[in-house]
Parts: C-alpha cells; structure tokens; sequence
C-alpha cells in the first residue's frame, strides 16, 4: 500500500466521481482506477458501489476514508514539525472560518498575514464551527475562525470579539420609525428566525433567547442565513434579528434597531491546535490577537 494510492482514494472519495478526482490529482482516470482496484485487492473487500449513475462508499469505504483523512493529516503535521525544527519558513496556512469571521476581522488578519509572510500560500476553507475543529483535529486546518469552545485536549480557542445582534425593521414597518422598542412591540411581531440543516451555535443561542422573553410563539419564518433574514424582512414578512455588519449591505431595506432590555451577542474567536507547528508560533497568535475588538457595533448604531 503506497501513500499515493491513499491521496487518490481520498480524492475520489470526497468527490464521488473518477473523472473529477482524476482531474483533481492530475492522473489519468483509468490509471486511478486501477490504483483503487489495486488498494480494494489488498483490503480484501470493496471501498465504493459503482454504477452508471452514481459512485458511494461502503461502510468499509467510509472507515478507509476516515482513517485515510488522519494518516494523510499526520504525514502533513510530521513534515510541517520537520521543518520547523530545522528552522524552515511557512509554506502554508490553511485557515478555516465561519461566514461571520469572513465579512469582519478575516480581510484583515489575512492583510497583517501577507505583509508578515508575503511568501506564504493562504488557503479559506467556509465550513460551520464543528467542522472547523474537526480540521483543526485532523490537521487539515492550522486556523480557525469560529464560535466559542473550551480548551479540550490540543484545541486553543481565544476570543476575539462579541457580535452584537440587533432587530431587523422593514422600512414599511411601524417599528421603523420609533425611537424605543420594547420586548412588548415584538409580541404582535412575526420573527424571522434560524434554523439551519446543521443546529449552529447561532441558532441554539437564539432558540434560548426566544423561549427566555417568550418569543417562541411568534417564530413564522425560518431560514439558513442572514442574507435570507434580511431579504425576507425587507419585503415586510417580519422581523428578525441580525448581525451588525449587515449595516454595510449596499441598497438596505430595512433599518436595525435596539430594543430595550435585549442585548444579543455571540462570540467570535481563533482556535487552533497546539500540536501544530505553524499555529502554535507565537507571532501568529499575537496577530490573531490584535484583531480583538468591543463595542463598535453600539458606536455604529449611535452616531446614526
């Protein structure tokens, strides 16, 4: 069993097609294919079902791929130790970062970063804060912007900063124009709410914090992102509270508004695993750090 067979079963198991894996890995496809036949020969059992329509794992396909996912992350952490023991520059940053992270302090880590390390190679990877920390684990990420977590075994999280939630108003809507609202004026409100495939730390916090002022009730809508709040309550469907950087949303159609006795934050931070040699430097920490910000969501909304 050679390293490489195992680089090509991953690709193929990830996207589930020969023809783009091979492309991916810059092999001809039947030459792929024979790499995985040979891998399936030396296992003893098949890794994928194969049809004219569709390629999926087996259940002994999703075990190899898993165990692939550690070895192929371990040789990659093993050789990033090597350098730096031998003094070797980065190469690479891989950075994972929850959709909040990438519409604030990520553009700007990433300039502090490229002027640190103007010869590194940056890669983003979206994904959801679960899955952020499984790359963290796995070694597939050095960085990750996220929500907040406990130090548990390798993984470091730092905060960064709170993200202030605010209501949501449609133009049209009465609550628009008023100088205070009350918890009260949201009772004869239809919320707009999150509720994504996957149970985010966003929806969990909001789902709390409705039951909590007793809000559950008036939940009429639901979506799987802020840019689909927005545009719903814009078109006057209801209300809905949403991140303070949607301020910056070119042509808005609809204002964001305090509303007295709720102040809805949710954290933000950088996590990283300690083993890992290129997070674990303490100049791309301290960068991280710098990044740390309070309270300009509430300067915003005031100077306005």
């Amino acid at each position: 069993m050679e390293l490489r067979q195992l680089s090509y079963f991953k690709a193929v198991a990830e996207e589930l097609h020969f023809g783009r894996a091979a492309a991916r890995m810059c092999i001809a496809q039947p030459a792929l294919s024979n790499h995985v036949m040979s891998l399936e020969r030396e296992l003893g059992c098949p890794l994928f079902i194969r049809s004219t329509r569709r390629v999926e794992l087996t259940r002994a396909g999703e075990t190899f791929y898993d165990r692939c996912v550690r070895i192929l992350s371990d040789i990659d952490l093993t050789t990033e130790l090597t350098r730096a023991a031998g003094g070797s520059r980065i190469r690479q940053i891989r950075i994972g970062s929850i959709y909040p992270a990438t519409m604030g302090m990520l553009p700007t880590f990433l300039a502090k970063i490229a002027r640190k390390y103007p010869d590194v190679r940056i890669h983003i990877a979206s994904g959801n804060t679960g899955e952020i920390i499984r790359g963290l684990e796995t070694g597939q990420l050095n960085l990750g912007f996220i929500r907040p977590v406990e130090n548990i075994g390798s993984l470091r999280f730092v905060s960064l900063a709170h993200e202030r939630y605010y209501l949501a108003v449609g133009h049209a809507n009465p609550l628009a124009s008023r100088e205070e609202i009350s918890i009260d004026d949201l009772r004869t409100q239809k919320i707009i709410a999150f509720n994504r495939q996957n149970l985010s730390f966003s929806e969990r916090y909001f789902n709390e914090k409705f039951a909590e002022y007793d809000l559950t009730a008036n939940i009429a809508f639901s979506c799987d992102d802020t840019y689909a709040l927005v545009s719903l309550v814009s078109a006057g469907l209801g209300i809905g509270f949403a991140p303070e950087w949607t301020l910056d949303l070119p042509n808005r159609g609809f204002e964001l508004k305090k509303v007295s006795g709720i102040d809805f934050r949710i954290g933000l931070g950088i996590a990283w695993n300690r083993e890992d040699p290129t997070a674990g430097r303490d100049d791309i920490v301290d960068i991280a750090r710098s990044l740390a910000r309070r309270g300009q969501a509430a300067d915003r909304l005031q100077g306005q």
